[in-house]
């Protein structure tokens, strides 16, 4: 019994000691030496003195009207985003879900938008609402504000955003109400159906009730992925026009890296990481306390 104990801990320790080695390393050394240098003055090379400032770094952000903007950016962009990623991914898990007789083709067509990469799906939506809308009025001979560059106009540049953010993420998150309604017993449904329920009664009554473990799911990862966007705010508007879709993690790498203020930009990332952590957390607790046991 002993050595068979000793064997499990063995291959135990094979697996986990490694992976922990790599997050250490890779994760928790890198944030506590992020942290020390939120508390310095200093341009990020290695050969130029770091002056020690205190919490001045993080006082300092409270008149940073641009960090404050992009703060407000990104509340604007992630609100959106959540209901229409939600709303969309949701709706389409109950379509393939049905009796429809191409689901699987529907199901891996809907979910391909999420195996391309952020940064060369934003170029490819770039030129799609940018030259490309261009081209189109012309040769359809129409004049109308919706065949215009998007990206040069401060509303279209984040309505554009929230669009091309919501066709990658909301076939992934369809797998995961796919998953929920999939583990919904048939007899509660039918137990509905005989009591005189109807689709939206069912819906609404039996189905969203019983999938509240996948709204907890969905609703932490498409907040905490719209928080922290970057990729295609980089690659598709850059920030712009005039910084009007510049978000926190795009104005934390401007910070450090087109401006040099590398213990100024730490504090910024310090600040993201609390205000991301603490929204998230919140809402896990709440949708947590909803969820009902089958």
């Amino acid at each position: 019994m002993k050595k068979r104990k000793r064997i499990e801990a063995s291959w135990y320790a094979l697996f986990t000691v490694p992976l922990l080695f790599v997050f250490v390393t890779v994760v928790i050394i890198p944030f506590i030496i992020g942290i020390g240098y939120s508390f310095f003055s200093w341009d990020g090379l290695p050969l130029n003195p770091k002056i020690f400032v205190g919490f001045d770094n993080y006082i300092r952000l409270f008149s940073d009207s641009r960090f404050t903007t992009s703060a407000i950016h990104t509340v604007v962009f992630t609100l959106f985003s959540v209901v229409a990623i939600n709303l969309l991914g949701l709706a389409f898990a109950l379509v393939v879900t049905s009796k429809l007789r191409t689901r699987n083709l529907v199901r891996g067509m809907l979910f391909m938008p999420y195996l391309i990469g952020g940064l060369i799906l934003g170029y490819i939506w770039k030129f799609i609402l940018g030259d490309g809308l261009v081209y189109l009025g012309e040769a359809l001979g129409s004049s109308s504000p919706l065949f215009s560059n998007w990206l040069l106009d401060a509303r279209m540049s984040m309505v554009a955003l929230i669009l091309v953010s919501t066709w990658q993420m909301a076939g992934y998150i369809m797998i995961i109400y796919i998953t929920g309604i999939m583990a919904i017993p048939d007899d509660v449904i039918e137990a509905a159906s005989v009591d005189g329920a109807g689709f939206w009664s069912s819906l609404f009554r039996v189905k969203f009730p019983l999938l509240m473990p996948s709204f907890t799911i969905c609703l932490f990862m498409t907040l905490s992925n719209c928080f922290k966007i970057f990729d295609v705010n980089l690659s598709l508007t850059g920030g712009g026009p005039v910084n009007a879709t510049e978000m926190f993690a795009m104005n934390i790498y401007n910070e450090i890296f087109s401006q040099s203020n590398y213990g100024y930009g730490q504090a910024k990332a310090i600040v993201f990481l609390l205000v991301v952590a603490v929204i998230t957390l919140i809402q896990v607790s709440v949708t947590k306390k909803r969820e009902v046991e089958m």
